[in-house]
């Protein structure tokens, strides 16, 4: 065999990382020189996300439908869906006392005051309530849903599909069979699809570099170290002590979801990522009925970074105003938000959305969103790592609480330009 034949290819993970690092180096350049440049960068970095978004809502249908009719274990969902709300709920409430306690202690407001005539972003729409929030998770058009990439309404709508289904028994397996050979088709179009991933996460990182600037890493800095101190502080406080709580091994664990943390972490984009984690949880041995449940039911009710976000953003505009709030009205604050942030997925501009309605129910300044606005970026790209990592280990936890994790699938050497 020739030295040409026997030179390894760059794993899927290196290419991303070289993908990052050169994307950050073109994006200080275009900042130093053009910031006008950045504007070339966006298009591939968009050209990614489309084509992630286009395999969504057939990959969750398809998957979900073969994996609950086709082994008929539509009985079990309602159990596994309370198991995973109690788990969710827990975690989110852990996140929002986390992003509390870490706005306090360090206090990033202070001493950064408010412009007094600063323009607040146009908030279109308005926190959902309780009842908006219930009648939302059903579609009133499945075609609409999945126009729309409407995670939670694809999901129960296959849920049912797939209930359906198996109770009309043999006539429905040519139906499971199809489910079975379009899940197949989705996974094969996600292995294609993530040769393209160093390029688009590369793009993403360059213009958003060199559209802020490399001064948006010290415009605001405080508050920034104090989010992802907090992120930080989650994940080694709650998601580490229920990964070893239900015995899952930690560094299969994070050699797994690497490539979904970094596309998420670079495109700010629970949706790019979904696809490769459900992929990659499968290979670590949940099945794959479990996988095509929980993880797109998490993006709706698990959002944990956001989730932490949302306090601490709240906080920080309250210190910056000069408004002092009481510990009674934050934990008020808290638990209204343990309700309008699992809305957040059906709300058009999410987490500016809900923030917005927070800062209103308490007098606090809209303009504080503005000052915010900065460096969103910047923070948007760890919360929504942190949503990827903890649906990723919710899933599993799932699996595990529910007896039903399997032996990892050794996964073959990733293919790849070079």
């Amino acid at each position: 065999m020739s030295a040409e034949a026997k030179k390894p290819r760059l794993s899927l993970t290196k290419q991303i990382f070289i993908g990052l690092l050169l994307g950050l180096i073109a994006g200080g350049l275009i900042s130093h020189y053009d910031p006008s440049l950045a504007q070339i960068a966006k298009p591939f970095s968009q050209l990614f996300l489309r084509l992630i978004k286009m395999i969504i809502a057939p990959l969750i249908f398809a998957s979900l439908v073969a994996g609950i009719a086709g082994a008929g274990h539509f009985k079990v969902v309602g159990r596994m869906g309370l198991r995973a709300i109690i788990y969710f709920e827990i975690v989110t409430t852990l996140a929002l006392a986390i992003g509390l306690a870490a706005v306090n202690l360090t206090r990033p407001g202070d001493g950064v005051n408010l412009p007094p005539h600063a323009a607040a972003p146009e908030i279109t729409g308005k926190p959902q309530t309780w009842d908006q929030i219930l009648l939302h998770t059903v579609p009133t058009s499945v075609v609409q849903a999945a126009a729309e990439n409407d995670v939670l309404q694809i999901v129960v709508f296959s849920i049912l599909f797939a209930i359906a289904l198996g109770l009309i028994g043999e006539k429905g397996r040519p139906v499971i069979q199809f489910c079975e050979a379009v899940t197949e088709t989705m996974f094969r179009l996600t292995h294609i699809i993530m040769h393209y991933a160093p390029i688009g996460v590369g793009a993403a990182l360059a213009y958003t570099v060199g559209h802020g600037g490399l001064k948006v890493l010290v415009n605001l800095a405080w508050l920034v170290g104090t989010l992802y101190a907090a992120l930080v502080a989650f994940m080694l406080i709650v998601l580490v002590p229920v990964a070893l709580l239900f015995k899952v091994k930690l560094l299969p664990f994070a050699r797994a979801i690497k490539e979904p943390a970094l596309i998420a972490f670079s495109t700010t984009s629970s949706e790019a990522a979904l696809p490769r984690a459900m992929e990659v949880l499968e290979k670590l041995g949940v099945p794959r009925r479990i996988v095509s449940f929980i993880l797109p039911l998490g993006y709706s009710f698990n959002l944990d970074g956001s989730t932490l976000y949302l306090s601490l953003a709240a906080i920080f505009v309250a210190q910056a105003a000069n408004v002092e709030l009481t510990i009674g009205q934050q934990i008020t604050m808290m638990l209204t938000l343990m309700l309008t942030s699992k809305g957040i997925a059906g709300v058009p501009r999410a987490s500016l959305v809900i923030l917005a309605g927070t800062l209103a129910s308490y007098g606090l300044p809209l303009e504080g969103i503005a000052l915010i606005l900065g460096v969103d970026e910047l923070m948007d790209m760890a919360r929504t790592t942190v949503n990827v990592v903890g649906n990723c280990l919710a899933t599993v936890v799932v699996a595990k609480w529910e007896g039903q994790m399997q032996e990892p699938v050794p996964e073959p050497e990733p293919e790849g330009v070079v």
